[in-house]
């Protein structure tokens, strides 16, 4: 799992929103705020999370109109919801909207922080079992770590692996080192630097067979992928 787990936390109550935001900042999460499911919507669109934590009553969209949008719209990202409505009914209409987990209020922050890194873990985990992506005339399996061209495959050292699938997901953004060093390095000093200079050469090699497909150094700022890839499965 991520260094830090990037959460979109959806509560319509500024003051809990803004306690609970600074409460897991505290705590090393990435916590991003919207304060109704709309202001969800737009926030999905434009950034990828590790887990989305919703209320549930909230006005305009509320969070099992949320999810259902969401899901409707290919979204995979773990649902949390947090509700004071904990009756059987209302549980099995979040988890057919597209839920994945329910934390009554009120709650200790502790066992919000337990469910949050669950909810991503169990989601990376199955991303490496069920995703593959295409890059430029290569076809890279996370699960298996090979990446194959014309039917031959290359199986990816375990780190080689890790970097270029952070790569993918960023769909040809730029990917900060000081990123990728504290979420696979857990530092982001030279010497570690240094290593993760040497895993991207490494990669470099193995797309030599395809000329359009390039990891573009970004001075003093990170690496891109080119061409964009693109999800197949």
């Amino acid at each position: 799992m991520k260094d830090k787990t990037k959460i979109l936390l959806v509560e319509d109550e500024q003051m809990l929103a803004e306690i609970l935001s600074d409460t897991l900042s505290d705590r090393d999460f990435e916590v991003h705020l919207a304060y109704d499911g709309l202001q969800a919507l737009e926030k999905t669109e434009k950034e990828q999370f590790d887990v989305i934590v919703s209320d549930v009553m909230m006005p305009g969209l509320d969070g099992f109109s949320l999810a259902r949008r969401l899901r409707s719209e290919g979204c995979r990202t773990p649902i949390l919801f947090l509700t004071a409505r904990s009756a059987t009914e209302d549980v099995v209409k979040g988890f057919e909207a597209g839920g994945n987990d329910f934390l009554k209020k009120p709650f200790a922050i502790d066992e919000l922080i337990v469910r949050v890194k669950a909810l991503a873990g169990r989601a990376e985990a199955k991303e490496m079992q069920e995703t593959k992506y295409r890059i430029g005339e290569y076809e890279f399996d996370p699960s298996s770590k090979t990446l194959t061209i014309n039917g031959h495959p290359t199986v990816l050292a375990a780190r080689e692996a890790a970097v270029l699938l952070r790569l993918c997901r960023k769909k040809g953004q730029v990917v900060e080192a000081s990123e990728l060093l504290k979420e696979l390095w857990g530092d982001d000093n030279y010497f570690n630097l240094r290593s993760l200079n040497v895993y991207i050469t490494r990669l470099r090699n193995h797309f030599k067979a395809d000329s359009s497909v390039e990891i573009i150094s970004v001075r003093s700022v990170g690496y891109r992928l080119h061409p964009e890839p693109f999800l197949i499965v």
